[in-house]
C-alpha cells in the first residue's frame, strides 16, 4: 500500500508551546518552513481554515509558487465562497502547481464560530450544502458547455469555467465523526479525514465511511487520512519526559483558551472533539502509543492525540494503523519547525522503509508490538 504523509503549515513562528500568538506573516521563517517540509519528503500540507486565520488560498498559491513536490490541501468552509468561484480558484492554484492542489471540505462543527462569518444553518443543513457544494464543483471542472443549477443551496445560469484542473480533476476531501460526516464524505470523497482515535474505535470508523460509499453504489472507497501528534526522543524514557512537559504547558490554558474561544467556546459541539474527550476519559495511553492527555488540555479543540516514544515506536504505531488501511498519515508536532525537520529525519524514513521491506519481501504485519527495534534493525541494514 502506498502512504503518504502530511504536515501543515505555519506561516510564523507561533505555536503551542511558545505561545507568541503572533498574527503575522513572517515571510523568511515562512520560506524556510516550506523548504523544510520539502527537505523533509512531506506529500502534503494543510492550509488551515479559521474565521481569524490568514487566507488559506493565498498561502497555498505562496506553497505552490515556493516548493517543487508538496501539495497544499485548502480547507474551505463553503459558507465562505461561492462554489463556481472556488472551483475556479483551485483550478488555478492546481494549474501554477502542476497538479498539486487538494481541498478538504469543512462543513462547520461549531455554532459560534460559522455565525462569526454569517453562517446560521443547522448542522445538518451544512452537511447537506457541503454535498451540493461538492457537486458544483466538480461539474465545473468537467462541463465544456455553460450549465444552470438550482438545488436546495445554491442557483445559477448558464456557468462555465475555461480553468481546468491539471489531471482533469482535484482530489476532495472530507473529515468528521458524524453520521452526517460519513454520508457525505463516504458518498464523494476521494479522501476521508479522522482524527487519532484508538486503533478499534478507528477500525470502526473507517468501516461506517465505507459503508457510506457502498450505499452510494459507489465500487471504490474515500483514503482513509489518519492526524496525530507525535513525541519523539531517542529513548522512551525522554520522550515520556518531553511528552509531560509538553502536557504542562498547554494544561496552562493561555494557548489552549485562546484557541478554543477562537472556535466558538470551551465545550465542543463537533462529535470529533466529544469523541476524543469521551476516549481521553477511559484512560491516558491506548494500544502501542497512542497518548490522549494532550486532548485533554486543549478541549479537543482539533486534531490532538499524541504518539509518544522513541522514533521505532512511533513509526510502528504509525503502522499500525497503516494496517487497518489508513492511505494517508498526518503529523504535525508542538514544536513545529523543529518537530517537523524531526520527523522527517527520523519517522517518515522509518515507515517508508518497512512499507518497502513489506512489498519486496511479500511480508506483512511482521513488526511485532514487542520488538519495534525491528524498525531500526532494518533500517540500517
Amino acid at each position: 500500500m502506498a502512504v503518504e504523509f502530511i504536515s501543515a503549515v505555519n506561516v510564523n513562528p507561533s505555536n503551542e508551546l511558545n505561545r507568541l500568538g503572533r498574527p503575522d506573516v513572517d515571510l523568511p521563517f515562512f520560506t524556510r518552513y516550506v523548504n523544510a517540509l520539502e527537505d523533509a519528503g512531506f506529500d502534503y500540507t494543510l492550509c488551515a481554515y479559521a474565521s481569524a486565520f490568514q487566507d488559506q488560498f493565498a498561502i497555498a498559491n505562496q506553497i505552490v509558487a515556493r516548493s517543487e513536490r508538496v501539495a497544499p490541501i485548502v480547507a474551505l468552509r463553503p459558507n465562505t465562497i461561492y462554489p463556481t468561484v472556488a472551483a475556479k480558484a483551485l483550478a488555478t492554484l492546481d494549474q501554477f502547481g502542476g497538479g498539486r492542489a487538494v481541498v478538504h471540505f469543512i462543513s462547520g462543527g461549531n455554532d459560534a464560530e460559522q455565525a462569526r462569518e454569517g453562517d446560521y444553518l443547522t448542522k445538518e443543513q451544512r452537511y447537506a450544502r457541503t454535498a451540493e457544494y461538492i457537486d458544483i464543483v466538480r461539474k465545473v471542472w468537467t462541463s465544456t458547455e455553460p450549465f444552470s443549477h438550482e438545488g436546495e443551496f445554491y442557483k445559477f445560469d448558464d456557468f462555465v469555467s475555461v480553468v481546468r484542473p491539471t489531471n482533469g480533476t482535484i482530489p476532495v476531501s472530507v473529515g468528521g465523526s458524524s453520521a452526517e460526516a460519513y454520508r457525505v464524505g463516504g458518498s464523494r470523497g476521494d479522501i476521508f479525514g479522522l482524527w487519532g482515535e484508538p486503533l478499534k474505535d478507528t477500525r470502526d470508523q473507517i468501516d461506517a465511511v465505507n459503508a457510506q460509499a457502498a450505499a452510494a453504489g459507489r465500487t471504490d472507497k474515500p483514503r482513509i487520512w489518519v492526524t496525530f501528534r507525535p513525541i519523539i526522543a531517542a529513548t522512551e524514557e525522554l520522550a515520556w519526559e518531553k511528552a509531560h512537559k509538553i502536557h504542562g504547558v498547554l494544561a496552562e490554558g493561555n494557548k489552549a483558551n485562546w484557541f478554543r474561544s477562537s472556535l466558538g467556546g470551551s465545550q465542543p459541539q463537533n462529535v470529533g472533539s466529544q469523541r476524543l474527550l469521551e476516549i481521553a476519559g477511559r484512560q491516558d495511553v491506548h494500544d502501542r502509543a497512542l497518548w490522549t492527555p494532550t486532548a485533554s488540555a486543549t478541549g479537543a479543540a482539533g486534531a490532538s492525540t499524541a504518539l509518544v516514544g522513541t522514533p521505532e515506536t512511533v513509526a510502528a504505531a504509525i503502522l499500525d494503523y497503516v494496517d487497518l488501511g489508513a492511505e494517508l498519515i498526518s503529523i504535525r508536532g508542538y514544536d513545529n519547525l523543529n518537530d517537523l525537520i524531526d520527523y522527517g529525519r527520523f519517522i517518515l524514513p522509518l515507515v517508508r522503509q518497512e512499507l518497502a521491506h513489506r512489498e519486496a519481501t511479500g511480508q506483512h504485519g511482521t513488526l511485532q508490538a514487542d520488538n519495534p527495534g525491528a524498525l531500526a534493525e532494518r533500517t540500517a541494514a
